[in-house]
């Protein structure tokens, strides 16, 4: 195969989920439509937070900037798809392909495992936790995850620039899934498969564990509670974000840890839509469904709402 320089590669062609062209218009309906789920939800939990006094605590803090990661994540992936399905073209251009998924599937890893400690903290030193968990540190937290994310998401695109690759550069994805990017080359890729293992394991694996670990101590300090509704109250908090947690997990680790030669792309794709389009859409529902306070927060919404709309209609007739 003839190689070409990297330099000169512009564009990739992602060749979705079907070439049947009959099933186009229902591929893209169900993914217009998760999309806008996502958005409604995510924008809508960053809303309440924002709007609501009481939200305003580290928890819901948090939650807000997962709402607002989870809404990028996913436009940095969707949109190209039913544009592609629209327009029937199925390019992507090189500089779009890699950065931006990098860079916020990193922050959603961080993020949870930033929301494990601080339900670590709530439910292990409670009497401690407003001194624990201050504005200077949450505001810490979010930037370090921010920073972090973004240089490992510019060094493995710049390791991806020095690739050379085949001129058929067809990626068996909706999305540029980094991993499918990186086999394409015809170019030595140790160095690149190798930074991409380390970082998976380094900056995937260190904060799963971190999770792991504050939820052994979670766990350990239930059991000494002596009431059960104590012992429910407790693991409700934490059973929302245990749930997400899985979900993103188990999924981001079998894309990335499947060996290539067992992983057929059907599984693979599926595995993808997992974690970069069902985890942000199920979110806010998540930590919405058993949450009081972001029920409570959405009533107080919704109630204002109903009392300023014949506020607003007057005025518009005035």
């Amino acid at each position: 195969m003839e190689l070409e320089n990297n330099t000169q590669i512009s564009k990739f062609l992602l060749l979705e989920f079907s070439e049947e062209s009959e099933l186009q218009p229902l591929i893209f309906a169900i993914f217009l439509s998760m999309y806008l789920i996502t958005l409604f939800g995510n924008l809508l939990i960053i809303l309440l937070v924002s709007s609501d006094s009481h939200l305003h605590t580290p928890m819901y803090f948090f939650l807000s900037n997962l709402s607002f990661v989870d809404v990028c994540f996913t436009s940095t992936t969707i949109p190209k798809m039913l544009w592609n399905i629209q327009t029937h073209s199925k390019v992507i251009t090189y500089e779009a392909c890699i950065y931006f998924f990098l860079l916020f599937v990193q922050l959603d890893d961080f993020l949870l495992t930033v929301m494990s400690y601080d339900r670590y903290v709530a439910i292990c030193h409670p009497l401690h936790y407003t001194v624990i968990m201050n504005a200077r540190l949450c505001a810490l937290l979010i930037l370090v995850s921010w920073m972090i994310g973004a240089l490992n998401s510019l060094l493995q695109t710049l390791l991806a620039l020095r690739l050379s690759f085949c001129t058929v550069l067809e990626i068996p994805h909706f999305f540029c899934e980094f991993k499918e990017v990186i086999q394409l080359a015809c170019s030595d890729t140790f160095l690149n498969k190798t930074m991409m293992y380390f970082a998976v394991g380094l900056l995937g694996g260190g904060p799963f564990a971190g999770i792991c670990y504050s939820y052994s101590r979670i766990v350990s300090s239930i059991h000494r509670i002596s009431s059960a509704q104590g012992k429910y109250k407790a693991f409700s908090t934490c059973a929302s974000h245990l749930s997400v947690v899985s979900l993103f997990y188990c999924t981001v680790l079998g894309v990335y840890f499947t060996p290539a030669v067992t992983q057929n792309s059907h599984s693979s794709v599926t595995a993808s839509v997992m974690y970069t389009v069902v985890t942000p859409m199920l979110n806010p529902f998540i930590y919405s469904l058993r949450n009081k306070d972001i029920k409570r927060a959405l009533r107080k919404f919704f109630r204002m709402a109903t009392i300023l709309e014949p506020i607003v209609l007057r005025q518009k007739k005035c």
